[in-house]
């Protein structure tokens, strides 16, 4: 089971402060899901990307027998602030109504120079 815990005065929109997990469960630890598209490319823009991170990152979930919903913590690389608003818009709709406890870091640059943003992420399951 988990519980989200958001201050009343400071509730966020798309991720929650805080999530604590009662109970056993399977964890999944996600590795930094980037960029790549399904055929090896990195496609051009911030939008465009942040899909690919997102379907990427949903595969691995499905993959363990989750989804979205499981998660609780990502971890967001971005290396340009000014594509927070796209992003922040394409994970919305990617993850709807799941609001994982978040973190993001505006990085120089990622492992390829044409990446834009990682993502990982930790996901619990009940057994």
């Amino acid at each position: 089971m988990q519980i989200r815990h958001n201050p009343a005065s400071r509730e966020p929109a798309t991720y929650t402060h805080g999530i604590e997990v009662i109970g056993e469960g399977r964890t999944l630890y996600i590795s930094g899901q980037i960029g790549i598209d399904a055929d090896g490319n990195i496609p051009k823009g911030i939008e465009a990307q942040s899909n690919a991170v997102f379907d990427n990152l949903k595969a691995v979930l499905h993959e363990a027998g989750m989804t979205s919903e499981h998660l609780v913590k990502t971890t967001v690389f971005l290396t340009d602030r000014d594509c927070f608003r796209t992003f922040a818009a394409v994970r919305q709709a990617h993850l709807g109504s799941a609001k994982p406890a978040s973190t993001l870091v505006i990085v120089s640059g990622l492992v390829h120079p044409d990446l834009l943003l990682e993502v990982e992420a930790i996901a619990i399951a009940n057994p």
